[in-house]
């Protein structure tokens, strides 16, 4: 054997910008977690005090109305807001003041949603041993998940700073359903995510939120520029990247290409 290659190691050579790329990954996923966590401590604490949440619908049905949406949203500007698009690293400042500057569209357009899902959860219960359960309780069950399916495509379109609109109400569920695939991937991992944080609670959001979400406000993206002209046809898109008044990194915008435009 070749002794200069018997003593040959081998070494780990990645890029600097390979690594800075990495970090930046972290830093996103952990400022994710830490929103997510502070944003959500009433539900939080309220789940830790009773395992049986149904017994108590009122104040869980408000916090659930008020809470996910707006830190969701959050979620997602921050995201865009230290995509690589921007070229920049968004600080941890960003997602609350982001959660503070869009909370109210946040909640106008999560709370319709979640009572949606509410009522259609609490119809499939109520009626699941009645007459007319067989014919009702599948119906609830997809109304059910077509809301929460679209729920954060509608999030993701207000994190881009798209108003609320009674076509953004139409433009969520069309878009989740005629993308089965992402919606039902978005779906698992939301399920998967809700289960282990469930038996983990301080591991799971420690690591879990900010990874699920930045697949899911992936695939929102793909499901708003793949339908956003109603056709569904794929082709090649604009991102403008932006800034806000106050200086920090604006929206990216992703916008069809038009011919001639």
């Amino acid at each position: 054997m070749n002794p200069a290659r018997e003593g040959r190691r081998p070494r780990l050579n990645v890029a600097h910008s390979s690594w800075e790329s990495i970090w930046s990954h972290v830093h996103r996923v952990l400022v994710v977690n830490l929103g997510i966590a502070v944003t959500n401590l009433p539900l939080l604490a309220a789940l830790q005090l009773t395992h049986q949440p149904w017994r108590h619908p009122v104040p869980f049905a408000l916090m659930l109305l008020v809470l996910p949406g707006p830190s969701l949203a959050a979620a997602f500007a921050h995201l865009v807001a230290s995509s690589p698009d921007t070229e920049e690293q968004a600080p941890v400042r960003g997602y609350f003041r982001a959660y503070r500057k869009r909370f109210r569209s946040a909640v106008l357009v999560s709370a319709p949603f979640a009572l949606l899902v509410i009522a259609a959860v609490t119809d499939a219960v109520a009626l699941r041993t009645s007459a007319v359960g067989a014919a009702v309780v599948p119906m609830a069950v997809v109304v059910a998940l077509v809301a929460l399916a679209a729920w954060p495509v509608a999030l993701a379109r207000v994190a881009g700073g798209a108003a609320v609109t009674r076509r953004l109400f139409l433009l969520a569920p069309y878009a989740a359903v005629r993308h089965p695939l992402l919606t039902l991937l978005n779906l698992v991992l939301g399920a998967v995510t809700l289960l282990l944080v469930n038996q983990a609670p301080l591991m799971g959001l420690a690591v879990l939120p900010g990874c699920v979400l930045f697949v899911v406000w992936r695939n929102c993206q793909v499901m708003l520029s793949l339908g956003e002209d109603g056709s569904g046809a794929a082709g090649p898109v604009v991102r403008e990247a932006g800034r806000d008044t106050d200086g920090t990194p604006g929206p990216v915008v992703v916008r069809p290409m038009v011919a001639g435009g």
